[in-house]
């Protein structure tokens, strides 16, 4: 834990998809919330279909929406520092990528995960 989901309109251009969630995942770690690097878990994933208000000539404006899925125990002014680290990273990373042309909208939350959450490890032979 935690789980960081990244989900973008295809007109928002991630160049390095990788490279982001890197950035994030650091960024998440440096935050000192978090035991280990390895409990940090990344993914983006697309979304094909959006619309953005009402009509079909409003697609110039894009959103990345990036979620943090989180155990409970942190309390509310933690929360609200780590969304403000993820909206931040995330612009910093790709605000000189996009092109001019969509105005995007960098949305984030930080929610607490059920408390029915189970894990297990085990190898692949």
């Amino acid at each position: 834990m935690p789980h960081l989901t990244i989900q973008a309109t295809p007109n928002v251009t991630i160049s390095h998809k990788e490279s982001l969630l890197k950035a994030l995942n650091q960024a998440l770690w440096d935050s000192g919330h978090f035991g280990k690097p390895t409990d940090i878990k990344a993914r983006i994933l697309p979304i094909e279909t959006f619309l953005i208000g009402v009509n079909d000539d409003e697609q110039e404006n894009g959103f990345i929406y990036v979620h943090l899925k989180l155990m409970s125990g942190r309390d509310m002014v933690a929360r609200n520092q780590l969304c403000e680290l993820l909206i931040t990273t995330t612009e910093a990373i790709l605000k000189d990528e996009q092109s001019g042309r969509v105005t995007i909208q960098v949305c984030a939350e930080v929610e607490e995960i059920s408390a029915v959450y189970h894990k297990k490890f085990f190898s692949a032979l």
